[in-house]
């Protein structure tokens, strides 16, 4: 037994939570640190190094799985780094616009495909194309910044490698594509909720293009096509291993090639030098994101070693606490005051481990709860990066974003109840 009994280590460990979060200290330093805590608070110390060994214990299932998210979070952060660091997400929103003739089309499809690339503050990288079509259809900066924030949103809860997706699947022990499935809906909300807000009595820009540009457009596919295709081959790995049958998808192996297939798809493309496919490899954030992944499943195994859930499933039994608040305002709370939906989501399942039954319904709620609660929160990069771009105060960007958020939560309500 340790210092303190499970109530109290999970009040104090919370409580550190908490401070770090408010100090904006990093996310991998903060779930690590937080775990070790609640270790020496509630465990015996000699009970510690198994704790952290087992964690990635390649003889256990569990360990397996651990390993396999935390090198798969790697290879994704890395695929996203050298997209950028190469230039080849340059040329691929680039021939994306000269082929979408649109400015509506344009405005919705660029920011959702920047957003395979789940890069902090990645709303920069699509803002300036962003700015120039939405200058043809007279928009105001607020109307900007809310375009370029809501529609890369779009993507994330259906996108089979996001870090997100694979992170609340791994940890809730729930197949990835069931929790996809259940958020389709949503998905299409988002989109025509943005379309709404974004487009609606907007009359489209005249058409100003020359024969010359038209003429090009084999080879802006064919541009497109190429610089897509690490992505793309990434998907369809993915897809084609979790419907194999061989059952890959259970240790997280499926996303684990599909990520390094991308890779080298993407090194094929890009015929960049070994000094610039090394660039990433110096970057702090490569490796913070991935410790992260890791300090997440730390602090549930910690938790659920302690047989601190054990605490709280009296209020649960009782019907003292609704199970649908707990689903909700935990992982919203969360994932609006760290401004990141993986601290949402891992320190919500840490805290609901043992106490709510994860099943595909519950798990897809706390993801869009937390994934939610991130996209309104004013610590969100990308928000505040899209907001000081389009020289739009926060408070101007929330008159479209609020109602966008209610709207979609109030779906994924909705989908919860329904099934």
């Amino acid at each position: 037994m340790g210092f303190l009994n499970p109530l109290h280590a999970i009040i104090v460990s919370f409580c550190f939570l908490g401070i770090m979060i408010y100090k904006r200290v990093n996310l991998a330093i903060t779930l690590n640190a937080t775990a070790l805590l609640l270790a020496l608070l509630s465990l015996e110390w000699s009970a510690i190094p198994t704790v952290v060994y087992e964690n990635t214990n390649y003889a256990t299932p569990e360990g397996r799985l651990a390993i396999s998210v935390v090198l798969a979070t790697f290879g994704i952060m890395l695929l996203s780094q050298l997209y950028n660091e190469t230039g080849v997400i340059n040329r691929l929103s680039e021939s994306l616009s000269r082929i979408v003739k649109n400015s509506k089309v344009v405005l919705s499809v660029i920011p959702a495909i920047i957003g395979f690339l789940p890069v902090p503050g990645g709303a920069l990288m699509s803002a300036p194309i962003v700015d120039s079509e939405a200058e043809k259809l007279k928009f105001t900066p607020e109307k900007k910044a809310y375009v370029n924030l809501w529609f890369r949103h779009t993507i994330f809860p259906v996108y089979p490698i996001s870090q997100l997706l694979i992170t609340t699947a791994a940890l809730t022990a729930i197949p990835m594509f069931l929790i996809i499935l259940r958020q389709i809906p949503v998905v299409i909300v988002m989109i025509a909720v943005g379309c709404i807000f974004s487009f609606w009595k907007v009359s489209e820009a005249k058409d100003k293009q020359n024969s010359e540009e038209k003429n090009n457009s084999n080879s802006d596919l064919r541009d497109f096509l190429i610089s897509f295709s690490p992505i793309l081959a990434t998907i369809v790995v993915v897809v084609g291993l979790s419907l194999s049958g061989f059952g890959l998808s259970k240790q997280g192996f499926d996303i684990l090639v599909a990520t390094f297939i991308g890779l080298i798809f993407l090194v094929a493309i890009s015929k960049s030098s070994i000094k610039v496919l090394a660039k990433p490899f110096k970057s702090w954030g490569l490796y913070g994101v991935t410790f992260a992944v890791y300090g997440a499943f730390l602090l549930r195994n910690t938790i659920v070693t302690a047989g601190i859930s054990e605490v709280f499933k009296p209020f649960i039994a009782n019907g003292n606490v609704d199970t649908v608040v707990l689903l909700t305002v935990i992982p919203g709370i969360l994932g609006f005051l760290t401004g990141s939906p993986l601290a949402g989501v891992s320190i919500s399942v840490s805290i609901l481990y043992g106490i709510v039954a994860f099943s595909p319904q519950t798990a897809s709620l706390i993801y869009m709860s937390s994934y939610l609660g991130y996209i309104i929160a004013p610590t969100h990069l990308c928000f505040r990066f899209t907001a000081d771009y389009f020289k739009c105060p926060l408070g101007k960007a929330y008159k479209y974003v609020v109602p966008s958020f209610l709207v979609t939560f109030a779906t994924a309500l909705l989908i919860y109840f329904l099934a």
